[in-house]
């Protein structure tokens, strides 16, 4: 049975999220601040975590990235209010999976949980090869961990599964709109800061020198492409 945390602070919200997806057969938690819920999804296993972003002591935004910092690679969805494009962005880069805009309905809550579930599972079954070299780093897919010089280098499930899908097609232009339909696996109105973010973190690991990049290049005005022999 698959286990959800709902970190949601309003009670009506919280209480009917969780009926409905118990009725859908998972096994739920809740927390109603973002301590706790940073305690929770830090001290137990979850398959999947639906975080709001206002909450009391501590944003799911500033959650979120604690949990990322701790190697933590629980998945997690956003629950807001808010809808502009600059916080479903901000959501992102800090390590979510999806972001889900209230008021929303719960077809679409329930699709979107078993989306990112779908997507985890095939993440763990998951059979390529594992420690590959790609530039200065080492990669496991396996296990999603990474060495650079033999020293363990913090990676983020989003630059694992952007760099996996980068080498699944070595040698051909990626267009960021494929990225983020393919990473994150929804209809996200595509933006370049997010995508280019991500790149720059991974050259810096990648490249020897990621400001002469010759390892994941930039094609102009189309996206990316890893050259790989």
């Amino acid at each position: 049975m698959k286990r959800i945390l709902i970190v949601e602070d309003e009670p009506d919200m919280q209480s009917g999220i969780k009926d409905n997806l118990e009725f859908e057969g998972y096994e739920v938690d809740t927390a109603s601040d973002g301590k706790e819920g940073l305690v929770k999804i830090l001290y137990n296993n979850f398959d999947l975590v639906l975080l709001d972003v206002m909450l009391p002591l501590m944003s799911g935004f500033d959650v979120c990235k604690k949990v990322r910092h701790e190697n933590n690679d629980t998945p997690i969805i956003f629950l807001t209010a808010k809808g502009e494009e600059i916080d479903k962005v901000i959501g992102l880069e800090s390590g979510g999976d999806d972001y889900l805009t209230k008021p929303f309905s719960l077809r679409e809550l329930l699709a979107r949980v078993k989306a990112v579930l779908r997507r985890t599972e095939k993440k763990e079954t998951n059979t390529a090869a594992s420690n590959i070299e790609i530039g200065r780093l080492s990669v496991d897919f396996d296990t999603y961990t990474a060495t650079v010089d033999g020293q363990q280098v913090k990676m983020t499930s989003k630059e694992f599964e952007i760099l996996q899908y980068l080498l699944k097609h070595k040698n051909a232009t990626i267009s960021r709109d494929s990225l983020l339909d393919n990473v994150w696996g929804y209809d996200f109105q595509p933006t370049a800061r997010t995508i280019d973010n991500f790149i720059l973190k991974l050259r810096q690991k990648i490249e020897d020198n990621p400001n002469e990049p010759e390892i994941i290049i930039t094609v102009h005005g189309m996206g990316y492409r890893l050259v790989s022999s």
